[in-house]
């Protein structure tokens, strides 16, 4: 092989690479005809514990229940936060290759506090919210902690991609703030899978 048909062939191969790559996630239609639930294969590390997520998408709508322990076993379990409401999928994301941004609306928001131990309750901030023991608070009014109140933070800008190991939201920021396009993600989160 010449010189310049092997540069012009690796330049092929290189440009294609972009393309393979992207072609690891399913199609923006896919994740607009969303359906069924998708939860953790397993506890997550989160919010210096272990977390659960389990989200049901059906006609537009998707939910969402996050349940937090402080042990991998989640016996240990602290709270439960419940939200829903519609999404739109958007553009293809500039930061990763095959994700799409989206949006997720949250119509209501609410809190289960799932510990009586005040250091555990102070510590997360629910001290001042209202709440009590094993009772889900709607918390949509007046926000909770980390949670905003809907009147102020209404979306969760996220990203979302899907593949045949299952659904893909992006890397929650510390402060859990992704009520504005430019709080949006930079990078995927493992993925939760089709029940």
């Amino acid at each position: 092989m010449n010189l310049p048909l092997a540069c012009a062939a690796g330049l092929l191969a290189f440009a294609a690479l972009p393309t393979l790559a992207s072609d690891r996630f399913g199609p923006r239609a896919e994740l607009e005809r969303l359906s069924g639930t998708y939860a953790s294969s397993a506890p997550e590390p989160w919010y210096g514990g272990y977390g659960t997520r389990r989200f049901t998408f059906e006609n537009g709508r998707w939910s969402l229940v996050f349940t937090h322990a402080l042990d991998p076993a989640m016996q240990r379990r602290t709270f439960s936060f419940r939200t829903d409401g519609p999404y739109r999928v958007g553009a293809p994301s500039m930061s990763v290759e095959g994700a799409f941004e989206a949006v997720f609306s949250e119509d209501v928001k609410r809190v289960t506090l799932l510990t009586d131990d005040p250091a555990i309750v102070q510590a997360f901030g629910f001290a001042s919210c209202g709440l009590s023991l094993n009772v889900e608070v709607d918390i949509s009014a007046k926000g909770c902690a980390g949670w905003k109140p809907v009147s102020v933070c209404h979306e969760d800008h996220d990203l979302l991609a899907v593949d045949a190991a299952g659904l893909y939201f992006g890397v929650r920021p510390r402060d859990n703030d992704m009520c504005r396009p430019e709080r949006r993600p930079t990078a995927l989160l493992m993925p939760v899978v089709r029940q």
